[in-house]
């Protein structure tokens, strides 16, 4: 059965338990005082004080963490960073935790809640401007605060996949686990550098954002565990509308790892795949429509852009297969064929488009077999990694296959989940659970169980990176749309409209805030400085008249059938959001959430 979520851990663990070499510690004390505060390990090992008038870390003794009593005592679970903005620094700690699951054998936690303490008493010393702009940064860092999908470990490099974590030293395990880890793959790698600086490596959590999701089964009476893993890189970190493409440096939003992991009969096996945005320079600026158009860049940068993102997947994965989802029509067509003509230009990587809309059209995720069909010899080629109890490599995984849609949400994860599919029914057969006729598909509970999870992994990239649910689930869950999956995608699209077009540019200030795209300084450029933005006060006045005018249009149509006054009601609904959209575009494209801060490419 698939495992259920634990309760947010509050019993301590065993303090005598000792700490592996470079392990981080597992239970901290928080100790609040007026001037400061004191952060010390319960497992018997390190402390420091942050001071509150201005951020300074001191280290301290065991002895001189534990010493006063003028203090609120509370229990956390990890320091996962300090950012400095005008008026000091703030502290950023895990306040509450869940079990996730296991990694390789180490236990793997989900961030249920976090918190800022705040070392800022120089406010007082600031200008009203500057003020002002510390409250925005600190508006920014209560949404920070509410980040979903984060995990970590205490012991385990989370950051680096089965393959390339047995095929290193293993000197490597005793180095503090900051040290260890993939930088493109820790979503705090920028709040982290004080901690590193100060050498406190016992504090120095990685964070990854993602998905882990975990469940057993058994077959010949024997257990089975899969664990389906996605780490977002956080290179071109952002929200869906903000941040499309690439780079110049080729790192393109939205990019995903994801491992499925299976362990059986004391053998482990990894299959990784990778999903990013089409690697050009495009657009897709927020504008109060449904669909915004989409805008390629013309830049003499573009071609070597292309290359240095394909190099880099070369380097990490070996031989790569581009599947390209999206449509040949309208601005998606125009789009995927500038793609297609720079693909022509790179050897040694396979460029395969298949328009899901158009094969997949009524819901019928079967015809995905199509594709697999036309790449399936080299999909076999490329394999999966294999390694037994003892640690030896039987088999290695040669390349990876890089699936793209639009967004990399929606067709992105149906696809994968096929994929993933077929090489789970490998994997099995070749350790032994499955004979070579036979599939997952012999067993309902088996069958449902690897659906379910596909679908919260989707569902939980689909939040992290749109706000709302992944669409299409249905076709991962049944194979099939259904009347109730219409419904939630119907749902989730306004979601993601509103969303979109009233918050995800201040969410998008948040996260390059956290990144360190924008960083805060003396003589920095203000969030205001650009003018327009008092507008943002009608926000949700128009944003709520427009919500709630779609939604009664769309009930009053429901009952259209009933009798006229309903179809009267739906039009008057109707033109009323019409109206107010249009007065909103009218006066000018700030109405949308856009980012306030300044300097950015």
């Amino acid at each position: 059965m698939a495992r259920a979520d634990a309760d947010a851990d509050e019993a301590p663990l065993l303090a005598e338990e000792p700490l592996r070499p470079g392990a981080c510690s597992r239970e901290l004390e928080l100790r609040e005082f007026r001037d400061r505060y004191v952060i010390r390990s319960l497992d018997g090992g390190a402390a420091f004080a942050v001071l509150r008038s201005g951020g300074a870390i001191l280290p301290l003794s065991q002895e001189e963490a534990a010493a006063g009593s003028d203090c609120k005592v509370s229990r956390i679970y990890g320091v996962a960073g300090i950012i400095r903005l005008l008026a000091g620094s703030y502290v950023l700690v895990i306040t509450s935790r869940k079990d996730a699951g296991s990694y390789q054998g180490s236990p793997v936690y989900h961030v249920n809640s976090m918190k800022f303490l705040c070392c800022n008493e120089a406010i007082k010393h600031l200008t009203s401007q500057e003020k002002r702009d510390e409250a925005y940064f600190m508006s920014l860092l209560k949404i920070a605060e509410t980040t979903c999908g984060l995990y970590y470990s205490y012991d385990r490099d989370l950051t680096l996949n089965l393959q390339r974590s047995s095929k290193l030293a293993a000197g490597r395990m005793h180095k503090p686990l900051w040290k260890q880890a993939d930088p493109r793959f820790v979503w705090n790698k920028n709040l982290l550098e004080e901690l590193i600086e100060a050498k406190l490596d016992e504090f120095v959590i990685p964070l990854i954002q993602g998905s882990f999701q975990s469940a057993q089964f058994t077959l010949k009476d024997k257990p089975v565990r899969i664990t389906l893993f996605s780490k977002r890189c956080n290179r071109r970190l952002g929200t869906r509308m903000w941040r499309r493409g690439a780079n110049l440096e080729g790192a393109t939003a939205n990019f995903v790892e994801t491992e499925q992991l299976v362990e059986y009969e004391g053998l482990m096996s990894s299959f990784i795949q990778v999903r990013g945005s089409i690697p050009l320079l495009w657009e897709q600026i927020v504008d109060l429509s449904y669909k915004p158009r989409l805008s390629i860049i013309e830049h003499e940068e573009t071609p070597k852009v292309v290359q240095r993102h394909f190099h880099d997947l070369s380097q990490r994965y070996g031989e790569t297969i581009v599947i390209d989802l999206t449509d040949k029509r309208g601005d998606e067509g125009d789009l995927s064929n500038a793609f297609a003509a720079e693909m022509g230009r790179i050897r040694d990587v396979r460029y395969v488009h298949f328009d899901f809309h158009h094969v997949c059209h009524g819901g019928n995720f079967d015809n995905l077999q199509v594709l697999y069909n036309q790449i399936e010899e080299a999909i076999q080629k490329q394999g999966y990694f294999l390694v037994n109890s003892k640690g030896d490599i039987l088999l290695e995984q040669s390349g990876v296959v890089r699936s793209n849609c639009i967004d990399c949400l929606d067709r992105t994860n149906v696809t994968q989940s096929f994929l993933a599919r077929k090489s789970l029914d490998s994997q099995l057969q070749r350790m032994g659970g499955l004979s070579s006729s036979e599939s997952i598909s012999i067993s309902d509970n088996i069958n449902d169980i690897f659906k379910k999870l596909w679908v919260e992994h989707g569902d939980e990239l689909s939040l992290e990176y749109a706000g709302s649910y992944a669409l299409k689930g249905d076709l991962v869950r049944y194979g099939r749309q259904t009347l109730p999956g219409l419904i939630k995608d119907g749902m989730s699209a306004l979601s993601r409209y509103y969303l979109n077009n009233f918050h995800d540019g201040v969410r998008q200030d948040a996260l390059d805030l956290i990144s360190g795209y924008y960083t805060v300084s003396q003589g920095s450029c203000s969030p205001f400085h650009t003018g327009g933005f008092e507008s943002a006060s009608y926000l949700p006045v128009a944003s709520a008249i427009i919500v709630g005018g779609i939604t009664a249009t769309t009930f009053t149509l429901s009952q259209v059938g009933r009798n006229a006054q309903h179809f009267i009601s739906s039009m008057i609904c109707a033109g009323l959001t019409v109206g107010v959209v249009a007065l909103v575009k009218a006066n000018g494209k700030q109405f949308c959430s856009r980012p306030r801060l300044c300097g950015l490419i």
